[in-house]
């Protein structure tokens, strides 16, 4: 691997000399390479893809630029971000993670909350980024049942049709996109920056103890998404949950909606990852039919 171009990126970006001494590679990642780039007196971490991937690295550096600039929770910092002839990357701030602890994932809470304070124009986004690798569309919305709908779980039940996955979660998921509303009864969501892939494999803390989150997947959207996502991968800690509550409570009928909102990352692993989530898929779509229409229907 010559790192030099990526070096000299670095450099002007930095407009600080950077004697590279060696790369490290880091796992964790499924999509991209990642290394540690070591040099003197400082370190940075590096991304890696084709350079057809490009787009992905520039919309995740405006997703971390913008959730840096909330002040609310820390990001690596964006170094930079370009192409070499041989690949796309994307250079960060190396930071030294440690797994959150019940102290650092309570600031998690209250930081988390702090974001979702922060009221956004419209729900979507200035531009579109992707979920893992799968294409995410952030059209501009006033209405954020017909966002949820047509550019999340519209979008990735058009993808799952494209590779086979048709009937019955088709039907059950065009039943589900026509009516969402009873699941927002007394509910309005407020758009706010959200995380967007916020799992507790995006999560750290640092050598202070402080939070630091990261892999972003950004957009306007209703803060619930994020909490769900907490959720759907193991969780976090009690003392995150109370944290969060503490500064924003959640609001009546969220165990639904987190239902609604996980959907979106279920339905996005069965068209990344195959056949394995297609039943959860249903199941999640039968749960959801079954409160909004609590009794048979006549047919």
């Amino acid at each position: 691997m010559n790192w030099q171009a990526i070096v000299q990126h670095i450099e002007s970006a930095t407009d600080q000399p950077f004697k590279l001494l060696g790369a490290k590679p880091l796992s964790g990642g499924d999509i991209n390479a990642a290394y540690r780039l070591q040099g003197e007196d400082r370190s940075f971490f590096v991304k890696l893809n084709s350079p057809a991937r490009l787009a992905m690295f520039e919309a995740e550096a405006a997703g971390l630029e913008a959730l840096a600039q909330t002040q609310s929770i820390r990001v690596p910092k964006l170094i930079a971000c370009g192409q070499t002839a041989e690949h796309a990357f994307l250079a960060l701030e190396y930071i030294a993670l440690n797994n959150l602890n019940p102290r650092s994932e309570q600031l998690l809470g209250k930081q988390l909350a702090q974001l979702h304070l922060q009221k956004q124009p419209y729900f979507g986004w200035h531009r579109d980024n992707t979920i893992g690798s799968t294409a995410q569309v952030n059209g501009r919305y006033d209405n954020w049942l017909t966002f949820w709908s047509e550019q999340r779980l519209g979008h990735q039940l058009k993808l799952a049709a494209a590779k086979g996955y048709g009937g019955r979660l088709q039907t059950l998921g065009e039943k589900l996109c026509a009516d969402l509303k009873p699941l927002f009864s007394g509910y309005q969501p407020q758009p706010a920056l959200v995380h967007g892939d916020l799992w507790c494999g995006n999560a750290a803390a640092d050598d202070q103890g402080n939070p630091v989150i990261y892999d972003p997947a950004c957009y306007f959207g209703d803060r619930e998404t994020d909490l769900a996502m907490t959720e759907l991968f193991g969780g976090f800690s009690p003392a995150f949950y109370l944290a969060y509550q503490a500064v924003y409570p959640l609001e009546p009928g969220y165990a639904n909606r987190k239902t609604l909102y996980n959907l979106y990352h279920i339905l996005n692993h069965l068209n990344l990852f195959g056949q394995g989530y297609l039943h959860q898929a249903e199941t999640m779509l039968d749960k959801l039919l079954a409160s909004l229409y609590p009794y048979p229907q006549c047919h």
